[in-house]
């Protein structure tokens, strides 16, 4: 870590225990994403794309990669945790940041709660003298006991848990590809990234805007700068790694399975997209193939990806209690474990409360999916805007590409795909900025307007 990157500049104490490298940052982020997150939404996004599911994943990544690069510009400027939050209230201003940050919560608190849900119910498949609620609740209490014995543990188990996964993705692929070369499926084609006959970029974006779900979480990164033995260049070059490894991973695994497909044209009439992925695996290698993959997915969303969630939106909610822009007892640290706890067990009680309350629902799963990726979608734009305005506009930089360029093309392509998402996700995503605002001007009521350590005066001015 460069010495001008000290958090005291900015007005704070250093609470949290550096001790994350590249390597762990970037296992991180894979976690996060889960390299076999196509799984779970193989069949929506195959659907929704017009059988083009590798070019939907195609433009997801070149898009969150114009976003990573923000990501790593504002990450140098402000090595701070709180991620977009940060980095849109020092680089705009302050009630920009809360805003943003108040939009981002909308993605970190559900995310956890879908990944739970999606994990209890497959596991209830596997094990039904369970309850859908007792898988949760189990899911949620060991996640949390992990996360409060500190973040190297959580890292440890992230490693052998990706390992897991990866065996599992590697064992689908060399199975999947023998398959095709036994004549099985469609055979080899370019049709799962370009087909003529389907064709239609709004079509295309609306399948981003499912298909993103697999790559949120590289963000989750930038929370642990503060954590971070390299600081920003470590951070910043951990994302754009996670990202690459992990879009040519969910590319190679949509492309086997989409040639595996065994009905196609009903799939694309809206089959049952919940197992599509299953049902490519069962075509190349039969029933233990399929429950191989189903139960890597139960476990991969039910442990590792929810544990290393859980970990973000905790610091999150600790940057903004630090900031007194949410109740402060959210600001505590185990002096014990150098980890913000009041943050993770709250996380780990909404995750149950709105999982066990969307388990009672029939469309409960698909209700959560169609909300989560409005929030981190507008926090990015905003992150985008962001780096304009710091760099570009008060700072007068002249390296056009990384301040002007790519946060231009990265915002172009995120409107798009806000723009064609479900109507849904869009209604909700207003009513919760709304809600932020009417916050918002609450704080400013009760004399708490947000205020960031190390903003100069006058800059929190809208």
């Amino acid at each position: 870590m460069r010495p001008q990157e000290s958090i005291e500049q900015f007005g704070y104490r250093q609470e949290l225990r550096r001790g994350v490298g590249l390597a762990d940052l970037v296992f991180y982020g894979l976690v996060f994403m889960v390299p076999i997150a196509p799984f779970a939404i193989f069949g929506l996004v195959y659907a929704r794309s017009g059988g083009m599911p590798v070019l939907a994943y195609l433009v997801g990544m070149v898009a969150l990669l114009f976003t990573a690069s923000s990501y790593a510009q504002m990450v140098k400027a402000f090595p701070l945790s709180g991620s977009v939050y940060n980095y849109a209230g020092r680089g705009i201003a302050p009630p920009v940041g809360f805003l943003t940050g108040w939009m981002v919560l909308l993605d970190y608190i559900l995310v956890p709660g879908l990944l739970y849900l999606v994990a209890a119910i497959a596991m209830h498949d596997i094990v039904p003298a369970l309850p859908v609620w007792a898988w949760l609740v189990g899911f949620v209490a060991v996640n949390m006991a992990i996360n409060l014995r500190g973040i190297r543990m959580t890292v440890r188990l992230t490693r052998v848990m990706i390992i897991a996964e990866l065996v599992v993705l590697a064992l689908f692929l060399l199975v999947g590809i023998w398959a095709l070369l036994q004549g099985k499926g469609q055979g080899f084609s370019l049709a799962p990234l370009f087909n003529p006959d389907t064709f239609s970029w709004p079509v295309v974006f609306a399948a981003v805007s499912v298909a993103v779900l697999s790559f949120l979480g590289f963000d989750g990164i930038s929370m642990l700068v503060e954590e971070s033995t390299g600081g920003s260049e470590q951070v910043g070059r951990a994302m754009r790694l996670a990202l690459v490894l992990a879009g040519v991973l969910f590319i190679a695994q949509v492309w086997v399975a989409a040639l595996l497909v065994p009905d196609a044209g009903g799939l694309l009439k809206g089959g049952d997209t919940g197992t599509a992925f299953y049902d490519a695996a069962a075509v190349a290698g039969g029933d233990w193939l399929r429950h191989i993959t189903s139960a890597a997915t139960a476990l991969s969303w039910g442990l590792a990806n929810t544990l290393v969630a859980q970990v973000a939106v905790s610091r999150l909610l600790y940057a903004m209690a630090r900031d007194r822009q949410l109740p402060s007892f959210l600001a505590r640290v185990s002096v014990r474990h150098s980890v913000p706890a009041n943050a993770i067990v709250l996380v780990s009680a909404l995750s149950v409360g709105l999982g066990v309350w969307m388990a009672t629902r029939d469309d409960g799963v698909d209700l959560l999916s169609s909300l989560i990726n409005m929030g981190a979608m507008v926090a990015f734009v905003v992150l985008h805007v962001s780096v304009i305005v710091h760099y570009v506009l008060r700072n007068g930089s002249g390296a056009w590409w990384p301040h002007l360029v790519a946060p231009l093309a990265g915002m172009a392509i995120l409107i798009f795909v806000v723009i064609n998402a479900n109507v849904m996700a869009q209604v909700v995503g207003l009513v919760w900025l709304g809600v932020g605002a009417l916050v918002l001007l609450a704080l400013y009521a009760l004399g708490r307007r947000p205020t960031l350590g190390g903003v100069r005066a006058g800059a929190d001015r809208l």
